[in-house]
């Protein structure tokens, strides 16, 4: 496996090991691709698999710097990649023991006591693209697989919604919690949930608020594979060594299931408009809900990276 990252202020690629490579073994790569302040990315040139990790620097959120990553490693992508370079696109988080909490709740408390209905829906849209452009696979024949180690909640599952594949860790938790303190979850889960379970069965898992376990989201058809702790980015490798050869069939029969989606990136911002009027009718007592929870989230976060 020949898997590289680059540190771009000295323009030299390195392996998983940190010995130095050519930048010509991978010139047709953006270097700014690999300097991205929370995604850490790396690229086997054997596989043609660009990983990616969301490494956070607070909260493990959606927060606007890590939107801002996430639409400039989109566009460097593309820039950077012809169809024979990139088959498979993984994302996951290196965050112990969370893929990624969702929208930045914090935030939203801050836009909606404001009554700033224009920066809501600004953000929403920009989940949205971001959301859509990773169904339609950046205009790339790819397979794309999340890799969830730990917590998917909210928004951290309704990005996870738009991969191809999604393969977790035995302990990974799922949920959209939002009903919890009002609202709802506004960046494509009903979108995609009532596409793939119809509307009923989408509505019930929204408005439950539940967290499940990937044994249930398995037996829901939501995830595609589980595998013991630990074992996430093995089980991953696993996958694209497995599925190299069929590659153009992957890709063939997930575009052939999207078109039947036929999910426009209109009907996703659309949606968070309704999210964002939604947001903006919060009582206190909500507001206080939502406090609280992304409290608790950014203390539990802080606590997995505590020494022992």
């Amino acid at each position: 496996m020949n898997r590289v990252s680059t540190n771009f202020e000295q323009h030299i690629i390195l392996d998983r090991a940190g010995e130095s490579l050519l930048v010509s073994d991978a010139p047709f790569i953006a270097p700014e691709l690999f300097a991205l302040s929370e995604l850490r990315v790396e690229y086997d040139a054997d596989t043609k698999a660009l990983w990616t990790s969301m490494n956070p620097s607070g909260r493990p959120s959606f927060t606007p710097s890590m939107l801002h990553d996430f639409e400039r490693w989109q566009d460097l992508i593309e820039a950077s990649f012809e169809a024979d370079d990139l088959h498979f696109l993984v994302l996951g988080s290196l965050s112990p023991g969370v893929f990624c909490y969702g929208g930045d709740l914090a935030l939203f408390r801050e836009l909606i006591i404001a009554g700033d209905r224009d920066a809501l829906v600004d953000y929403g849209h920009r989940c949205c693209r971001i959301l859509h452009r990773n169904i339609e696979t950046l205009g790339l024949p790819l397979v794309t697989i999340g890799m969830v180690q730990g917590d998917a909640l909210g928004g951290g599952l309704e990005a996870l919604l738009s991969f191809d594949f999604i393969i977790a860790e035995e302990s990974a938790t799922f949920g959209l919690p939002e009903i919890l303190f009002g609202l709802f979850p506004g960046m494509g889960a009903h979108a995609f949930l009532s596409r793939q379970l119809g509307s009923v069965a989408a509505e019930r898992l929204v408005m439950s608020g539940k967290t499940l376990s990937a044994r249930a989201m398995l037996d829901l058809g939501l995830i595609h594979e589980i595998v013991p702790d630990g074992e996430g980015e093995a089980g991953v490798q696993r996958f694209i060594e497995k599925n190299a050869r069929r590659h153009a069939g992957l890709v063939g029969s997930r575009r052939a299931t999207k078109r039947t989606w036929n999910l426009s990136l209109r009907e996703l911002t659309d949606i968070t408009e309704i999210w964002a009027e939604t947001a903006l009718q919060l009582t206190e007592r909500d507001l206080k809900l939502m406090a609280r929870l992304a409290d608790k989230q950014r203390r539990t976060a802080l606590r997995s990276v505590e020494p022992a």
